[in-house]
C-alpha cells in the first residue's frame, strides 16, 4: 500500500510565522508600558525639579529674612547701649534701654523662625532634588533596556523610580 504524504513544509513555516508574530505582538506590548511608564516617570521629574527650585528660593528667601533680622538685632543693641552709656543725662535711660531689649527678644524670634523656615525649605530642595536624579537614571535605563530588549534592566529601572516616589512624596510632606 501506498502511503500518503502529508506536505508538512507549509505548515511548519505556518507555525513559524505565527509564533514571530506572537512574540512581536507581545514584545510590543511591553514596549507600549516602558514607553508609559517612562512617559509618567519624565512628568513625575518636572514636577520634581519644579518643586525642588520653588523650595530653594523659599530658602534663600527666609535666609535673607533672617539676615535682615539679625541686623535688625543688632541695631537695636547698639541703640541699648548708646542709650545705656548716654552722658547726656546723669541717669542712664532705663526705660529705653529696657525696651529696646524688649524688641531685641521680639525681633530674635523672628530671625530664628525665619532660619528654620530656610532650613526645612533647604531640606525638602534636597528630597526632591533627590527625586529628580533618580527619575532622570530611570528615563536613561528605561531607554537602554528598549534599545537592548532587556527587561530586567527596566525592572531596575522602576525600583530606581520607586525610590524617586518615596523621596518626592517625603519633599512634599515635610
Amino acid at each position: 500500500m501506498e502511503e500518503i504524504e502529508i506536505p508538512t513544509e507549509h505548515l511548519h513555516e505556518t507555525i513559524h510565522e505565527k509564533a514571530e508574530e506572537a512574540k512581536k505582538e507581545k514584545e510590543s506590548g511591553w514596549f507600549m508600558y516602558v514607553a508609559i511608564s517612562t512617559a509618567l516617570i519624565a512628568v513625575l521629574a518636572a514636577i520634581s525639579g519644579l518643586m525642588a527650585g520653588h523650595h530653594s528660593n523659599e530658602a534663600l528667601i527666609q535666609q535673607i529674612k533672617a539676615s535682615d533680622q539679625w541686623a535688625y538685632y543688632q541695631a537695636k543693641g547698639i541703640k541699648a547701649e548708646i542709650k545705656s552709656l548716654s552722658t547726656t543725662t546723669i541717669q542712664p535711660d532705663k526705660e529705653a534701654v529696657a525696651k529696646y531689649r524688649k524688641e531685641q527678644e521680639e525681633i530674635k524670634l523672628k530671625a530664628e523662625e525665619a532660619e528654620k523656615e530656610s532650613e526645612k525649605n533647604l531640606s525638602q530642595h534636597v528630597l526632591l532634588a533627590r527625586a529628580v536624579t533618580l527619575f532622570q537614571i530611570a528615563i536613561a535605563g528605561s531607554a537602554i533596556a528598549i534599545l537592548t530588549r532587556k527587561k530586567l534592566l527596566w525592572h531596575a529601572t522602576m525600583v530606581l523610580a520607586l525610590i524617586g516616589s518615596g523621596f518626592f512624596v517625603a519633599g512634599l510632606l515635610f
